[in-house]
């Protein structure tokens, strides 16, 4: 069987690929704002279910750019996802990366109370007195307990990025953050991952880079 194969130099392959997403897209209408932040979701997994399941609050964008500009720092679920971030790029504006998964506090806390160390990660973060971003790929019961913390006023995150893959309490998780006053951007239903959560936090920072004077 002949394939044929688009001749494409390797500077150009992530443009071609963004072209072809478009085209596919066809006459699909994406939120203002959005669009490019459902383009990388669609490039990062290949999968065009993006463009209908991503669930933005209002302003959610503006919010979260602002945000990083002012020194916002980011939390994450998973390694993977603090590793898929683009560093450089949010400390330019005081920014740091952090996932507590794996510290032996956070695992003494999950174990003398009964939890999952997503939840103990939670708890740690929001004792760093800082302006947060959290960006969930994993653990449903990270979405949980944030959405406990702001119903009990304990915490006011700057966003949610709510994108938990999965089956156990994850789409129930993804819904009880859009009934919060936070700003959102939640992947509806059990698609997501640590992939798409770094991919959604550095769309945000490739938009803020893109519009620098």
């Amino acid at each position: 069987m002949k394939v044929e194969l688009e001749n494409v130099k390797p500077m150009d392959i992530e443009k071609r690929s963004f072209e072809i997403i478009t085209e596919e897209l066809g006459d699909k209408v994406l939120i203002p704002g959005t669009e490019l932040i459902v383009k990388r979701c669609i490039h990062t997994s290949a999968d065009f279910d993006y463009a209908d399941n991503l669930c933005f609050s209002d302003d959610v964008v503006s919010r979260a750019v602002e945000a990083i500009k002012s020194g916002a720092c980011i939390v994450t679920d998973t390694q993977m996802a603090k590793a898929g971030i683009n560093k450089r790029a949010l400390a330019r504006y005081g920014g740091e990366v952090y996932c507590f998964m794996s510290d032996e506090d956070v695992a003494e806390a999950a174990k003398k109370n009964g939890t999952t160390r997503a939840t103990a990660s939670i708890d740690k973060a929001a004792s760093l007195g800082r302006p947060l971003i959290f960006a969930v790929g994993n653990a449903p019961t990270a979405l949980i307990r944030l959405y406990e913390l702001i119903e009990d006023q304990a915490l006011t995150p700057a966003l949610i990025i709510g994108v938990p893959v999965g089956f156990v309490n994850v789409v129930q998780s993804k819904e009880l953050i859009m009934q919060t006053d936070v700003p959102y951007i939640v992947a509806r239903g059990r698609k997501g991952g640590s992939n798409i959560a770094a991919c959604i936090v550095n769309a945000l920072l490739y938009m803020i880079d893109n519009n620098r004077d």
